[in-house]
């Protein structure tokens, strides 16, 4: 289902990675939402912290891990000038925990959150609301002055599924529940998140062929002829659907 867009100005985001196909895919899947916009883009932390000082975002996605000035290093300026949420595939304790004692406001290690997700977490830190896996990671920190405490993404995402009448969280569908595959998974999510096969081939760094391919068979295993019946199955939302 297309997000609807939040009130007020569109929330401004700085993308700062050194893989440029990574920054061309986050920039998509950013900007098919209309109430955010990547203002700029970033190969370093020196770089990052240049544009950050001129364009004022809201929030800042940073890698940890680029040549010259790295997003550790950069981390501190940078918290002076927006919330700073870590995006990046290093995922060893010592680096989460540094990053957050530096004054990250979040740490999302690309592979274990899904596209909806990381939307969630980069809307939430602009009303000051913070976001990491830290937990999950096996992380001690002590909390910082930007943040008080940190919550999952996880824990975030299923507080605001739908419920059974008794209360409980509605379990949700997944991989194992439809035989999709990883990448049909990841597919299925950007599919939800409102993103058409232009924009998912950019973020998943495939053709739109290849694209096509994957929503053909996502659709014969959901049993579903059209996008729309395809994401009510995938949330849960179809008649008789996921209430375990």
């Amino acid at each position: 289902m297309p997000d609807q867009a939040l009130s007020g100005p569109p929330l401004r985001v700085l993308v700062a990675d050194d893989n440029p196909v990574v920054r061309a895919g986050l920039t998509a899947l950013l900007g098919a939402h209309p109430d955010i916009e990547v203002v700029a883009q970033a190969a370093d932390g020196e770089e990052a912290v240049t544009f950050a000082s001129r364009c004022a975002p809201d929030v800042v996605l940073l890698d940890v891990r680029m040549p010259g000035t790295d997003g550790l290093t950069a981390l501190p300026r940078l918290t002076h000038l927006a919330p700073v949420m870590m995006l990046t595939y290093s995922r060893e304790p010592e680096v989460v925990a540094e990053a957050l004692r530096r004054g990250a406001a979040g740490y999302l290690v690309h592979g274990e959150f899904t596209a909806a997700e990381l939307i969630t977490a980069v809307r939430d830190l602009r009303y000051g609301r913070v976001t990491a896996v830290a937990d999950s990671l096996g992380v001690s920190y002590e909390p910082n002055e930007i943040s008080s405490h940190l919550q999952s993404v996880v824990a975030q995402s299923s507080e605001a599924r739908p419920r059974s009448a008794d209360g409980r969280p509605r379990r949700g569908p997944n991989r194992l529940d439809f035989g999709l595959s990883s990448r049909e998974v990841e597919v299925m999510d950007l599919i939800a998140s409102g993103m058409n096969n232009r924009q998912i081939a950019a973020a998943c760094f495939i053709s739109e062929k290849t694209v096509k391919n994957h929503i053909n068979r996502i659709f014969a295993k959901l049993h579903s002829s059209s996008r729309s019946e395809a994401i009510a199955h995938w949330l849960g939302t179809a008649r008789g659907g996921w209430s375990r």
